[in-house]
C-alpha cells in the first residue's frame, strides 16, 4: 500500500512538517491505496489537507497557484512516473493542498453558503461525503531504511472498504441535503468500485432525489461520463433509475420503462437499452452512449401493440433526441455529433446475398471509414442486448471483409482519380460551381461502380456532362443520392420493420 505513494507527495508532506504545520494525504487517493485492487491501478490525483492557511501554503511553495475560494492551493511538483514513464502530457504535476475547513448551510443544494477554515483534522474529515473518502494518512518517518505512516480513520472507512460498502459520513439526510450531487457520486462509486450503497444511505438518496434539479448540468455530465466509462456502466444507469435520479439525468430513458416491443424482442425498451450498454464491446464514451441511446426514440415511434408493433424511423428520430439530450447535458460538440451519427446509422442493412459493394461504399460514405468499427460495435451491443447468443454473426463478419475490400474505393470527391484542375484543363472551362456539380455526378456513378474510377473514363464522362446546365447536373447528383437512400430505407423497412 505505502510503496505506491510518489516521492513528490512525500516531499510536500515533509515541507509542511519542517514549517511546523500538520499535513495529511486525504480523500479518494487514500481509499485507493487501502484497496487491494483499485480501479485503473491506483491513485492518479493526490490531495493533501493541512492546518496551514492558503497564504502560508503559498509562502512554503512559491511556485504554486490559488485560483478558488475553497482554500485549495495547487502545488506544482515534478511529473509523476507512471508505469516507468514520465507523464508526457504536462511539464509538471499538481498536488492539491486544502486548508482544513468546515462548511455552512447549503441553500442551493450545490455549494456551501460560505467556507470557514477549521482548526482540526477531525472537523475537516467530518464534512466529507462517504466514510471511504474520510480517511487521512500522515507521514511519520521518511528515510532510506523505512517509511512509516499513521492512518487516521474516525468513521470506520477502512471497514467499509473491506466490506465494499458506500456509507455517508454521519447522517445521510444531512449529507445529501447539503450537496445533492453526492447522491449521484454514490451511484458513480457503485459503478466504478463495485461497492454496494448502504441501505440507509440509499433510502436517503431516494428521499432527496428532487434536489437534483438544483445541480448544474456540467456537474451531472461529469458524473454521468464516469459512470458510462466505468466497469459496470449498466448497473450504474439502472441504479440511477432505482434511486429516482434518472429523471434528472436522462429522462428520455425512463419513457421506455415497461414498454414492450415485438416478437423479435424479449425485453422492454428500457431493459434492452441497459443490456446493450452492458454488452457494448467498446471502451469509447461515444460508442457506449450510442449503445445506450440507440433506441431512445422507440417509445414515441411505436405503432401498434403486441408481436407486430413497429418502430419506423426510430433511428432517425433517435439521432435528434440524442443530440438534444447530450446538448442539454453540456457534452462537447464532437461527442454529440459522433453519438448522433452512430444512432442515426445503427439500422444499416446488410445481407451478403443481397447487398453488393456499392451499398458498402455508400455506408462508408455516410458514416466514414474511421467510424465503421464503432458502428459495428453498436450493432454488436444491440444484438447482445436483445438476448441473442452470438455477438458477431456471419453477416457482420462478411461486412467487415467487404469493408476491407472496398475501403480503397472512392467514397468522396477527393478519392476520384481526377480533380477540378483536371476538368478545367481538359474541358477548357474556368473554376466555378459547375466543376463541383460534375464531380458530384461522377462520384455518384463511381460509388455504384468502382471500375469507373479511372482518369480516362472519368474525363470521357465529364465531356458528356459539360453540355448540361448547372441545375440539371445538381439534379442528377441529387437524384442518384436520393434514389439510393430510398433504396436503402426500403431494404431496412422490409427486413427490419420490427426493429
Amino acid at each position: 500500500m505505502i510503496k505506491k505513494i510518489p516521492k513528490q507527495v512525500k516531499e510536500v508532506l515533509e515541507k509542511f512538517e519542517e514549517n511546523n504545520f500538520e499535513a495529511y494525504i486525504v480523500g479518494g487517493c487514500v481509499r485507493d491505496l487501502i484497496m487491494d485492487n483499485p480501479p485503473a491501478g491506483g491513485p492518479k490525483d493526490w490531495d493533501v489537507a493541512t492546518n496551514a492557511k492558503p497564504e502560508e501554503i503559498i509562502k512554503i511553495f512559491p511556485d504554486s497557484f490559488y485560483e478558488n475560494e475553497f482554500g485549495t492551493v495547487g502545488v506544482k511538483v515534478e511529473r509523476f512516473i507512471e508505469n516507468g514513464f514520465l507523464n508526457p502530457e504536462c511539464e509538471h504535476d499538481v498536488v492539491e493542498v486544502t486548508t482544513y475547513r468546515i462548511e455552512s448551510k447549503y441553500s442551493d443544494k450545490r455549494r456551501p453558503d460560505k467556507v470557514e477554515f477549521a482548526k482540526t483534522l477531525e472537523e475537516d474529515l467530518s464534512r466529507r461525503d462517504f466514510t471511504m473518502n474520510a480517511i487521512a494518512l500522515k507521514l511519520i518517518t521518511n528515510n532510506k531504511q523505512q517509511t512509516t505512516y499513521e492512518i487516521v480513520d474516525l468513521f470506520s472507512g477502512q471497514e467499509d472498504i473491506k466490506n465494499k460498502i458506500i456509507r455517508t459520513v454521519g447522517d445521510p439526510h444531512e449529507r445529501f441535503d447539503e450537496d445533492a450531487l453526492r447522491m449521484m457520486r454514490a451511484v458513480r462509486f457503485h459503478a466504478e468500485l463495485g461497492f454496494d450503497v448502504e441501505k440507509k444511505t440509499f433510502e436517503a438518496v431516494k428521499k432527496y432525489h428532487a434536489h437534483m434539479k438544483h445541480i448544474a448540468m456540467e456537474r451531472i455530465k461529469d458524473e454521468l461520463t464516469r459512470i458510462i466509462l466505468s466497469d459496470n456502466p449498466a448497473e450504474g444507469i439502472n441504479m440511477l433509475h432505482e434511486a429516482k435520479l434518472l429523471d434528472y439525468v436522462i429522462p428520455e430513458l425512463e419513457k421506455g420503462v415497461g414498454v414492450k416491443q415485438n416478437r423479435h424482442h424479449i425485453y422492454t425498451i428500457y431493459k434492452h437499452s441497459i443490456l446493450s450498454l452492458k454488452h457494448c464491446p467498446s471502451e469509447k464514451l461515444e460508442v457506449r452512449l450510442a449503445s445506450l441511446l440507440h433506441d431512445i426514440a422507440k417509445p414515441q415511434t411505436k405503432r401498434g401493440e403486441g408481436e407486430y408493433a413497429t418502430f419506423y424511423n426510430h433511428d432517425h428520430v433517435g439521432a435528434r433526441v440524442a443530440e438534444k439530450m447530450l446538448t442539454r447535458l453540456r457534452f462537447s460538440g464532437n461527442v454529440i455529433q459522433k453519438v448522433k451519427l452512430l444512432v442515426d446509422s445503427h439500422m444499416f442493412y446488410y445481407n451478403p446475398d443481397e447487398v453488393g459493394e456499392s451499398s458498402v461504399r455508400r455506408l462508408i460514405q455516410k458514416v466514414g471509414l474511421e467510424n465503421i468499427k464503432d458502428l459495428i460495435d453498436v450493432r454488436i451491443a444491440d444484438r447482445l442486448g436483445s438476448g441473442v447468443p452470438k455477438a458477431k454473426p456471419y453477416k457482420l463478419r462478411h461486412l467487415e471483409y467487404m469493408i476491407d475490400k472496398v475501403s480503397q474505393d472512392a467514397v468522396s470527391v477527393k478519392m476520384l482519380k481526377i480533380n477540378g484542375n483536371d476538368l478545367m484543363k481538359e474541358l477548357n472551362i474556368n473554376s466555378g460551381p459547375k466543376i463541383g456539380a460534375i464531380l458530384d455526378v461522377l462520384l455518384a456513378e463511381v460509388i455504384e461502380n468502382s471500375s469507373k474510377n479511372e482518369k480516362t473514363l472519368l474525363l470521357s464522362r465529364a465531356k458528356e456532362l459539360i453540355n448540361l446546365d448547372l441545375s440539371k447536373l445538381r439534379e442528377m447528383a441529387k437524384e442518384k443520392i436520393e434514389e439510393k437512400k430510398e433504396e436503402d430505407d426500403k431494404e431496412i423497412k422490409s427486413k427490419h420493420w420490427v426493429k
